[in-house]
């Protein structure tokens, strides 16, 4: 419940990405991460063994219910014989239960810690699409500073202004061409002693 609690306490940005990044890269934290693991293998095992121990505890209450009902209820279980049975069923259920939710938190463990680095790598875009350029090594120089997408609109809204002028242009000198191909051509075909 402390990993928990540390995983999930409100922290700043930049010291929950460094409390990250030295989980993810540490080889304390990876030996540590592994025993883990191994730990809750055990705790595995040892949840399949309390439900068998549950299991048989059942069968033989149900076995010693059935006894007394054959014999007509006179013969019941005697005082040391019934505290002894439910004392097991006692401790199995207790032995269950608690690896059963040692077993849940490990899962949401897990789960919290894998949800927070998603978390982690989203604000890191997110701060790259809004243009924070104050972090150490960014390779941006001024691709996201504020205001530099409308600088950037108004840069192409001013290029695609050339490119209508140059098209205008394109087509004016293309009719000239074409006005001046066409009274050379009639200049060409009149004979000259007709000009």
């Amino acid at each position: 419940m402390v990993i928990f609690m540390a995983l999930i306490v409100p922290l700043p940005f930049t010291w929950r990405r460094k409390l990250f990044t030295f989980i993810s890269e540490s080889p304390i934290i990876a030996k540590l991460q592994y025993g883990m693991k191994i730990t809750f293998i055990f705790i595995l095992i040892l949840f399949i063994d309390s439900v068998n121990r549950v299991y048989r505890v059942q069968v033989e209450l149900a076995a010693y219910a059935n006894t007394d009902n054959a014999r007509g209820g006179a013969a019941v279980l005697g005082g040391s014989e019934r505290m002894e049975v439910q004392a097991r069923k006692f401790y199995s259920q207790r032995n269950m239960y608690l690896c059963g939710f040692t077993l849940f938190l490990s899962l949401i463990l897990n789960r919290t810690y894998v949800m927070l680095l998603d978390v982690l790598r989203l604000e890191e875009e997110v701060k790259s699409y809004k243009g924070d350029t104050t972090r150490k090594g960014s390779s941006l120089t001024d691709a996201g500073a504020p205001g530099e997408v409308g600088k950037l609109r108004k840069e192409l809204e001013a290029k695609e202004r050339d490119m209508e002028n140059l098209k205008k242009q394109v087509a004016n000198m293309s009719q000239e061409y074409n006005r001046m191909g066409d009274q050379v051509s009639v200049a060409d075909t009149i004979p000259k002693k007709d000009r």
